[in-house]
């Protein structure tokens, strides 16, 4: 048995896993979708209090309230930038990192910087009234939530080398034409730390490969449990 935690992209909260999550259960695994704070249905915290180490916060109280380890931590687009963080303060307690259609930072950059000028302009576009927070996209699911702009805004801080056992697995959706993430597949394929996958879809990866995304954690966590 494996157990999955799983990080939500821009706008999104754990329900974005619903499906999957149902489905590793019921494969005999553990799943946890994380909701990071201020984007709760009602937020507990203002979104000023609010930035990339608090999401990061966020996870690694989770695995140490419920004292998890040997995580299978997989996230979705900026929740790339929060297992990154995870992984580098808490390395012990994880298995494997998969990355799904999600940024992979290095030291001292920020969803801002590796963005693109295209979102960049879409969330200062979508920025609300109190210029704190980006506004999801007009006639998306009604569950998406105003996103904190100091999450997208603050460098991530990586103190130590990631641990060469821990399994690193970027997955490129190549089915959407305004991706930033085609430089990040270029030099990671080419990296032999990561193991990299490309699905003919778009960037809602979860929803759009549910098959391919099911199997490709099931098969991570059969390789965490032969080693």
């Amino acid at each position: 048995m494996a157990s999955f935690v799983l990080i939500p992209g821009g706008w999104h909260g754990g329900w974005m896993y619903a499906a999957l999550s149902a489905r590793l259960q019921q494969a005999g695994h553990d799943a946890c979708a994380v909701t990071l704070s201020g984007l709760e249905q009602t937020p507990a915290r203002a979104a000023h209090a609010v930035n990339l180490d608090t999401h990061i916060a966020d996870v690694i109280d989770l695995l140490t309230i419920e004292d998890l380890s040997e995580v299978i931590l997989c996230a979705h687009s900026y929740g790339g930038m929060v297992a990154t963080g995870v992984a580098d303060r808490v390395p012990e307690r994880l298995a494997a990192l998969i990355y799904l259609d999600a940024f992979a930072p290095e030291n001292g950059q920020s969803w801002w910087d590796l963005a693109g000028d295209a979102y960049r302009r879409f969330v200062i576009e979508r920025a609300g009234h109190d210029g704190l927070t980006a506004l999801p996209r007009e006639g998306s699911d009604p569950r998406r939530r105003p996103h904190p702009l100091g999450t997208f805004i603050q460098a991530l801080k990586l103190h130590s080398p990631a641990p060469a056992a821990l399994q690193r697995t970027f997955v490129y959706a190549s089915g959407w034409s305004a991706t930033p993430f085609t430089a990040q597949y270029e030099r990671l394929r080419n990296d032999p730390a990561w193991r990299v996958h490309a699905f003919a879809c778009g960037h809602d990866v979860v929803q759009h490969a549910p098959d391919e995304t099911f199997d490709l954690l099931i098969e991570t966590a059969r390789e965490v449990a032969a080693t």
